[in-house]
């Protein structure tokens, strides 16, 4: 199995190879360029060299035009010609093929579901998300601490919905034990969380959650699976929750696998398409995030690779960390464009065959700018690169191939049917229903003493001399846990909550 992905053929004549060494592939790397100058097809192509050598790759599919790499590309494809005269310039044996690919959807509409419980996703990630402000992000936090130390597991959306209930009905009690939380604030987020189930993103909270497991598999014959998340309608949805989503499975990556070392090859390649998404007002804790797993997820065998129009999109603490680089045509119609270019140039180790500013500016469709780490991890010269044509299809699929595709990769049965186990909504409810119906009996113990006492009185009055004993009245509480049932239980719409609940829930913090 080779060592290397050819990547092109650079040079003057374009006769020397260009390769991407597989021993550096977790280095992370870069595909910058206008819209228009072929960063798809080099997208394409260094997949099909990581799947080739047996590495799984994850990459979401934000236009469409991807999901070919499940196909093989044909001699009939209005391509072919120039592809075929390409790979003859640069010597190679184009040779179509189509590649493993698993589909995935945040929708479940195009590929399996894939989703992620409330706690995975933590404080920080949802905020952002949710576009929180600081003391708003505060109270999320206080609701995270709250769900843990009281055994409430956030799973979906409605128990975080349910818990926040909750803290608003309670809010004095709970401010005193963890800090301010406003009641302004609480409302603040359940209007945020509306609208992220309007955009149908409630549908990424759940279980069964993505296993990390299932993105690192090869088929049966070696080739790393390709995991293609479709993402469409996910950035219609909002280019946040897309950014949100992929910093997220980053995340778990970088939590999760164990440290390797410098591996032969990488264990998966993550690529991170419209990457200035990530960092578009972006609160400095959330960047310092990414650049942290930037620099260390490496040593758990996982190469980055960012997908952006401009490396001036991408802040230079993470640039730096960029080892391979393939540089498509920059614009430069304005003074702004012009310092990015420069500043783009001076990133590349010079090569005085030609000035690397006005190459990255010239470059036609298909052509870029690369450089790769060569031996002890030292930045290659710059070299203008014809990009090799790709093995597998150009665009789209055709939709009856992606379902037998969905069928037989075995992630259906595992994925596809959401579960609702117990958690927080269910637990909360549950202790509501156990109040109201306390309550009830409660109501009715205090009817029937009342209905006694009436009993003493009348025979009081017919009888001067006979003494009815004084009779204690129900002792009625109102505690943090029966205010919550009220409300709760208004919320849930149930029977219970159409009666006056006043048995006693007890409070969620008597355990103490």
């Amino acid at each position: 199995m080779t060592d290397k992905i050819f990547v092109g053929g650079g040079g003057e004549a374009y006769g020397v190879p260009q390769n991407l060494l597989l021993k550096y592939g977790n280095r992370h790397g870069l595909i910058a360029g206008a819209t228009g100058t072929g960063k798809t097809v080099t997208l394409q192509v260094l997949a099909e060299g990581f799947s080739a050598a047996g590495v799984p790759v994850f990459m979401a599919d934000v236009k469409g035009d991807l999901a070919g790499i499940a196909a093989a590309g044909s001699p009939e494809a209005k391509l072919h010609d120039a592809f075929a005269k390409r790979a003859a310039t640069i010597g190679l044996d184009l040779q179509y093929q189509a590649f493993p690919v698993t589909f995935w959807d945040l929708f479940g509409e195009q590929g399996h579901p894939i989703r992620a419980t409330v706690a995975e996703m933590g404080p920080l990630l949802l905020s952002r998300l949710l576009e929180l402000t600081e003391p708003q992000e505060g109270v999320l936090n206080v609701a995270f601490r709250l769900a843990d130390e009281e055994e409430l597991p956030l799973l979906d959306l409605k128990d975080l919905q349910a818990l926040l209930t909750f803290i608003a009905e309670n809010d004095k009690e709970i401010s005193g034990r963890y800090g301010l939380v406003s009641s302004a604030s609480i409302g603040a987020i359940q209007r945020r969380l509306l609208v992220l189930e309007n955009q149908g993103a409630a549908q990424m909270f759940g279980e069964p959650a993505l296993e990390l497991a299932d993105l690192m598999r090869t088929d049966a014959q070696g080739r790393g699976m390709v995991n293609l998340l479709a993402a469409d309608k996910l950035m219609n949805a909002g280019p946040r929750l897309y950014a949100t989503f992929l910093l997220w499975l980053l995340s778990e990556l970088f939590e999760e696998l164990p440290e390797v070392g410098d591996p032969e090859k990488p264990k998966l390649v993550f690529f991170f398409d419209e990457a200035h998404l990530l960092f578009n007002d972006a609160p400095k804790a959330l960047v310092s995030k990414v650049e942290q797993v930037a620099r260390l997820i490496r040593s758990k065998g996982v190469g980055v690779y960012f997908i952006t129009q401009n490396p001036a999109d991408v802040p230079d603490m993470i640039l730096g960390q960029l080892g391979n680089r393939v540089q498509h045509a920059l614009r430069a119609f304005t003074a702004k464009d012009q310092k990015d270019l420069k500043l783009a140039a001076e990133t590349y180790r010079p090569n005085p065959r030609f000035a690397i500013e006005e190459a990255i500016r010239d470059v036609g469709t298909g052509e870029a700018v690369t450089s790769f780490l060569e031996a002890k991890g030292v930045p290659g010269v710059a070299e203008r690169t014809l990009i090799r044509p790709p093995s597998s299809q150009l665009g789209p699929i055709d939709p009856a191939l992606r379902a037998r595709l969905m069928a037989g990769s075995g992630m259906g049965a595992k994925y596809d049917r959401a579960i609702d186990r117990d958690s927080a909504y269910e637990r909360l409810r549950a202790k509501a229903e156990r109040a109201a119906r306390d309550a009830a009996e409660a109501e009715e113990r205090a009817e029937r003493d009342r209905a006694e006492d009436r009993e003493f009185s009348r025979a009081r009055r017919y009888d001067g001399e006979r003494t009815a004993p004084a009779r204690k009245s129900a002792s009625r509480s109102d505690s943090i846990g029966e205010a919550f049932a009220k409300s709760f239980a208004r919320q849930l719409g149930t029977k219970s909550g159409q009666a006056i609940v006043r048995g006693v829930l007890g409070s969620i913090f008597g355990r103490r």
